[in-house]
């Protein structure tokens, strides 16, 4: 485990450095985080539902859990980058939040994902907003051996990042659903198409919706790949106190998404228990 992720988390009112629509319900989010101890691959953070005023909100209450896309900047000025789509009241207030506000931060939190192996290629797979959790491990994996990333959405305007992963120089494929960039169908058919294609034992990286990771999860399978995954359940507080993201385990028993996970084997999911 890296450094970042043995820091412990850090709490602080974050400024708002930027916040800018990215296309259909998408926002790229910016935010100065002094003292951050950097983010491992995976990793992610409680955010409070828009900026925090004078008095304290409490509808919602609740802080939303969002992945660490990456993190820029140096020592001296770290800044955080969350990409973010707005899927209900608590993300809509995020989205209006403006330069200079603050927003309530607390992270890295979660177990990260796993790294390759020298020479091992890596295949990340990524749907929707689970495409925001790869950036950080395209780009420490690919110092590692070769590192392929396919996006999926549901159309081009709901795409996530895609300037940036094909900045990194990596292998880029995408689908949408409605054809409007790439090839039109599911990102798990290309992942079909790359595992048949692979000459070599690739490891599968996957995060998005459910059904993706479960298809994701059984296509590796069949081929005996090994399969990672980070889960996006809905939790209250991050630090597996609430009891609220827990999924069940293949071996029988729970595992908590904020403190076991987000990041976990495939195999070790009982997918059929998940909704």
């Amino acid at each position: 485990m890296s450094e970042a992720a043995l820091a412990g988390p850090l709490r602080l009112d974050a400024e708002v450095l930027d916040n800018r629509p990215e296309g259909g319900q998408s926002f790229r989010l910016r935010l100065a985080a002094p003292g951050w101890p950097g983010a491992a691959p995976g990793q992610f953070v409680m955010l409070s539902p828009g900026a925090r005023g004078a008095a304290e909100r409490h509808d919602p209450l609740l802080p939303r859990p969002m992945a660490v896309y990456r993190t820029l900047g140096g020592e001296g000025a770290p800044a955080v980058e969350i990409l973010y789509k707005v899927m209900g009241r608590g993300t809509q207030l995020l989205a209006e939040t403006r330069a200079g506000e603050r927003v309530r931060m607390v992270g890295p939190l979660g177990a990260p994902f796993p790294l390759p192996r020298a020479g091992e290629r890596a295949l990340l797979v990524g749907g929707g907003t689970g495409i925001a959790s790869l950036y950080e491990l395209a780009l420490r994996a690919r110092e590692r051996g070769p590192v392929e990333v396919l996006l999926g959405a549901r159309s081009a305007a709901d795409l996530m990042g895609r300037a940036d992963f094909a900045a990194l120089g990596v292998g880029l494929r995408v689908a949408t659903e409605d054809g409007s960039a790439g090839a039109r169908g599911l990102v798990t058919e290309l992942l079909e198409v790359a595992l048949a294609e692979a000459a070599d034992a690739p490891l599968v990286y996957a995060c998005g919706p459910t059904p993706m990771m479960r298809r994701a999860a059984a296509l590796a399978a069949a081929r005996g790949r090994r399969c990672v995954v980070s889960l996006e359940n809905h939790m209250a507080c991050g630090f597996g106190v609430c009891l609220g993201c827990a999924v069940p385990r293949a071996g029988g028993g729970f595992a908590l998404v904020c403190r076991d996970g987000p990041v976990l084997d495939a195999g070790a999911v009982a997918w059929a228990g998940l909704p």
